[in-house]
């Protein structure tokens, strides 16, 4: 799967939109070094989430880059397990993720996934609703760049999954810290407020 190809505000306009982000094997698989021990009940409240939003979800996936002559080169030679072709196994939605949502993957190779083709689907300063895994990486990567950019971020912590739940706490905590653009809730807040 590849970028979105919905048009900017197919769904109605102004209303919110949902964002899981990387529900994917590696993060989920507890064989895998960077499997959550959290992601499973995470999974349910993204799966009850996403019933609420409709057709207003978007799922992304983190891929690996081709690019060693950065700090990514430095990353994977940390993480070799990582560094596989992006149409590994490894890297494929979690089956439980597979039917979130109508529109394609955005598929990155970077920690956070806001930017310009997230926008083209959800507006510019739209109201978003972050979930996913890990809360203390890509989570909070994609809330602070997608604050800075002029949305409306609540991240629904039980709806995310850290990679400890130390980590996870401390970046609900550091995310806590821009309100009025993001702000920490739950799926029974983000539920109530629908």
């Amino acid at each position: 799967m590849s970028s979105p190809s919905a048009e900017p505000g197919s769904a109605q306009p102004g209303s919110a939109w949902l964002i899981v982000i990387d529900p994917q094997t590696i993060f989920a698989s507890p064989d895998s070094a960077w499997g959550s021990p959290f992601f499973g009940d995470a999974m349910v409240r993204i799966r009850e989430l996403a019933a609420s939003f409709g057709e207003n979800v978007l799922v992304t996936r983190w891929m690996p880059t081709g690019d060693r002559d950065t700090a990514w080169g430095d990353y994977f030679a940390e993480w070799p397990f990582a560094d596989r072709p992006q149409s590994d196994p490894l890297f494929d939605l979690v089956p439980e993720a597979r039917d979130l949502s109508p529109h394609p993957t955005l598929d990155l190779p970077t920690f956070g996934k806001w930017g310009a083709a997230i926008e083209a689907v959800v507006g510019r300063g739209a109201h978003v609703v972050l979930t996913g895994v890990a809360t203390d990486c890509c989570v909070i990567s994609t809330a602070l760049a997608a604050a800075d950019a002029g949305a409306h971020v609540t991240v629904a912590a039980d709806a995310c999954a850290g990679s400890t739940a130390e980590n996870h706490a401390a970046a609900l905590h550091v995310m806590g810290l821009y309100p009025p653009q993001l702000t920490v809730g739950d799926t029974a807040s983000v539920l109530a407020a629908r």
